[in-house]
C-alpha cells in the first residue's frame, strides 16, 4: 500500500523498545557445568539480573528479585559479578556492597560504608580464599581507586595496590604466583594509554613483590590481560595503531588490520579466550561489523556466523560462550562449537520481538568528510512489508550520533532503529571521527577537535544521503545521547540550516560548568578531546542563539555524568529565542535509561515530535479512500 513516508503505521511500537535498553545480555562466566550471564530487565525497574543455565537445560535467576547487580565505579560500571564454585558474588546497586549468595540469600561480604555508595567494587575475580578486584572510594578532591582483596568469609578489606589515579583487569595466573593488572593516570584515558603491570603474588600474606612494567604507556592502549592455561601472559596493544594481541614478551599473536580489543569504557570486556587445549578463540572487529576466529597451529582460522556482534567471549573450556546479535536477531548468549560451527542458544528463546519482515537491514557507507577524508556510517532504508512511499518522495532522514564518543555502532538488530524505519524513516548511524573500530589514526581523529569533526562527519553523512537520492534533504533530524547529544547541539549551532529537527538526550552542552560538575573517570577527558583555551567557544551553549530548528531535550533527573544543569542550560537558551522545543526529565534515570516506562515514553516523545515538525499525520487504512 501506498503511504507517505513517516506515516506508516507499525508493530514496532514503544513497548518494543521498552523490551529491550540495548545492553540486555553480558558478563558471560562459566563454573561447574553452568553458564551464567547478567541481564538487564527494562520491565523490572531496570534492575540487571545474574542468569544461570544449568546442564539440564533450565534457567534460573540466582539473585533475589529485590536485588539488581550493578556496579557505579567509573559510574559506567561492568564487572559487577562473578561466580567460583557455584557460589555468586555479585555488587548490590542499591548499597554497592558486595554479597555472596548463600543458601539462597544474599550475605554482605563488604563492610558499610559511612556514606551512601561511599565504597564502590568492580572487575571482581577470586583467588583462594579472597575475591580481588577494584576499590573506589568516596574522597575529596577526587574519588581514590584501588586494588584490594576482600576476605570471602567477610572483613576489611586488604589493600594490594594504589597510587594510580585508576585500576583494572586484576588477573592472578594459573597457578596463583603472579598477578596482571591495568593501570592510567590523569589526564588520560584508558584508551589513549594505559600500562600492564605484573608482580609476583603471594596468596598467603596477600602481597606483591617484585613488580615490574610488561607494556603500555602515555601512547599506547592495553586491554584485557588474560592467561594462557600454560600460565604465559596475554594482552592486547594498539602500538601498531590497531589493537591485536601479544604474548608477555613481546611477541605478536595477531597483526591484523583491524580492532582485537576496545575501549575500556565499563570493566570486564573480553575480545578473547583460551579453549582448555590452549587454541585461542577470539572476536575482531572490521568493516561494520564483528568475526570470530580461532587462532590453532600458528595460523588464524575464521569461522563463519550470522552474528555481526560479539562481546564478552568466554569459555567453558570446550565451546566459545559469547552474547551474539545480527542484522535480523537481537543480543542472546550463545555456545559455539569452534569445530563443528555447531551453535546452541543459551539465553531463553523467545520469539523475535520484532519479524524479520519488518526488519531495515543496514548497509555500510563510506563517504566523504572534511578535509579529503573518509568516514564511516550504516545507513537503514526505510522498510514496510505492506507499505511504500508515493512514487516522487523520498523518506526523511533521522541522523544518530553514537555517545562516548570514543565508541562505535555495527549492524545489530535495534529496535529503537526499526521503530523509525518502519514508519518510512531513513536512519543513517554514523562512526564518525573518532569511533573505534577502524584503527588508532581514525580514533585520534577526535583529538582537539571534538565538536568539529564528529559534527562535519554527521553532517557529511546526511548530505551524502541526500545528494545520492536515498533521503529528503529538507527533512533530515539528528539525535544522540551524552557525547552525541553535545554533536546534536553542535550541529545545530555550527550548521542550523542542514537539520530540521534535533532530539538530544542528556547532552553535554557548556564545557566549563560540564568539567566541574562530572564525575573523576571523565573529569580530564576534556584535556585530550578539547583545548581548554576553547572551551567556551566550542560549547554549542556559547552559540545557542543560532540555533533555528526544533529541539526535543530527554534527561534523567539523576544523571551524575551529564548532570540536569547541561540540559537545563540549552533549555533555558530555546526558551529565550522562541525556539520551538520540549523539555522532559525522567525521575529515577541515570546516564541512560533502563526502566520500560521511559524508555517507552522517550521513543514515542520522540517519533511524535517529529511528525509534528514534519506535519506528518500516521496512515490509517482509511486515508487511502
Amino acid at each position: 500500500m501506498e503511504a507517505p513516508y513517516g506515516s506508516w503505521p507499525s508493530p514496532i511500537d514503544g513497548d518494543v523498545v521498552a523490551s529491550d535498553p540495548g545492553w540486555t545480555h553480558s558478563l558471560v562466566h562459566a563454573d561447574g557445568g553452568s553458564v551464567y550471564w547478567s541481564e538487564a530487565r527494562s520491565l523490572e525497574g531496570g534492575r540487571d539480573v545474574v542468569v544461570a543455565r544449568r546442564p539440564d537445560g533450565t534457567r534460573e535467576d540466582v539473585i533475589p528479585a529485590d536485588c539488581s547487580a550493578r556496579t557505579r565505579v567509573h559510574e559506567y560500571g561492568g564487572g559487577a559479578y562473578t561466580v567460583h564454585a557455584g557460589t555468586v558474588y555479585f555488587c548490590s546497586d542499591a548499597d554497592q556492597r558486595v554479597y555472596a549468595m548463600r543458601d539462597g540469600t544474599p550475605v554482605a561480604i563488604t563492610p558499610e560504608p559511612e556514606t551512601e555508595h561511599g565504597l564502590r567494587y568492580a572487575d571482581l575475580q577470586i583467588v583462594g580464599a579472597h575475591l580481588i578486584c577494584v576499590r573506589e572510594r568516596a574522597a575529596e578532591p577526587e574519588h581514590v581507586n584501588e586494588l584490594v582483596a576482600i576476605p570471602l568469609d567477610g572483613g576489611d578489606p586488604i589493600l594490594l595496590e594504589a597510587g594510580h589515579d585508576f585500576y583494572a583487569a586484576p588477573r592472578v595466573s594459573p597457578d596463583g604466583t603472579q598477578i596482571a593488572w591495568l593501570a592510567w593516570d590523569h589526564p588520560r584515558m584508558p584508551w589513549e594509554g594505559s600500562e600492564l603491570h605484573v608482580a609476583e603474588f603471594s596468596k598467603e600474606g596477600l602481597s606483591l613483590f617484585k613488580k615490574r612494567l610488561v607494556a603500555g604507556g602515555a601512547a599506547e592502549a592495553i586491554v584485557q590481560p588474560e592467561w594462557s592455561p600454560d600460565g604465559v601472559l596475554h594482552y592486547s596493544s594498539d602500538r601498531t595503531g590497531w589493537w591485536n594481541l601479544y604474548r608477555e614478551d613481546g611477541t605478536a599473536v595477531t597483526a591484523l588490520e583491524a580492532e582485537v580489543g576496545g575501549p575500556m569504557w565499563v570493566f570486564g570486556e573480553s575480545y578473547y579466550t583460551f579453549l582448555a587445549d590452549g587454541r585461542i578463540v577470539l572476536a575482531y572487529f572490521s568493516a561494520g561489523a564483528d568475526h570470530l576466529a580461532v587462532i590453532e597451529d600458528g595460523a588464524l582460522r575464521d569461522v563463519p556466523l550470522e552474528f555481526t556482534r560479539i562481546v564478552d567471549l568466554t569459555t567453558d573450556g570446550r565451546r566459545a560462550l559469547f552474547v551474539g546479535a545480527s542484522p535480523t536477531r537481537a543480543l542472546r548468549v550463545v555456545a559455539l562449537d569452534v569445530d563443528s560451527g555447531a551453535v546452541e542458544q543459551l539465553s531463553v528463546a523467545d520469539d523475535e520481538l520484532i519479524a524479520e519482515a519488518y526488519v531495515s537491514v543496514a548497509r555500510a557507507v563510506e563517504y566523504p568528510t572534511t578535509g579529503g577524508k573518509t568516514a564511516h556510517a550504516l545507513f537503514y532504508p526505510p522498510h514496510h512489508p505492506e507499505y511504500q512511499g508515493p512514487e516522487g518522495e523520498l523518506p526523511p532522514l533521522v541522523v544518530r550520533i553514537h555517545g562516548g564518543p570514543t565508541a562505535h555502532v555495527s549492524s545489530t538488530l535495534r529496535p529503537e532503529i526499526q521503530f523509525f524505519t518502519s514508519r518510512g524513516f531513513g536512519v543513517v548511524d554514523v562512526n564518525y571521527g573518532g569511533s573505534t573500530g577502524y584503527g588508532r589514526e581514525y580514533r585520534d581523529r577526535l583529538h582537539g577537535q571534538w565538536g568539529i569533526v564528529d559534527t562535519d562527519d554527521a553532517v557529511n553523512a546526511a548530505r551524502y544521503l541526500a545528494q545520492n537520492g536515498d533521503v529528503d534533504g529538507a527533512r533530515m533530524t539528528i539525535t544522540g545521547g551524552s557525547a552525541g547529544g553535545w554533536t546534536v547541539l553542535s550541529a545545530l549551532t555550527r550548521y542550523p540550516d542542514v537539520f530540521a529537527a534535533g532530539a538530544d538526550y542528556y547532552g553535554v552542552a557548556e564545557l566549563t560548568a560540564f568539567a566541574e560538575d562530572t564525575h573523576k573517570f571523565e573529569s580530564r577527558y576534556l584535556d585530550w578531546l578539547i583545548d581548554r583555551s576553547d572551551w567556551v567557544e566550542r560549547s554549542p551553549l556559547a552559540h545557542a542563539d543560532n540555533i533555528r530548528a526544533p529541539v526535543i531535550v530527554l534527561q534523567g533527573d539523576e544523571d551524575r555524568v551529564v548532570p540536569p544543569s547541561q540540559s537545563e542550560v540549552i533549555v533555558a537558551a530555546l526558551k529565550r529565542n522562541g525556539i520551538d522545543h520540549e523539555y522532559l526529565v525522567f525521575a529515577g534515570e541515570q546516564h541512560g535509561f533502563r526502566k520500560a516506562e521511559n524508555l517507552r515514553r522517550a521513543a514515542e516523545a520522540e517519533l511524535a515530535f517529529y511528525r509534528r515538525v514534519f506535519g506528518i499525520d500516521e496512515f490509517t487504512a482509511s486515508d487511502s479512500f
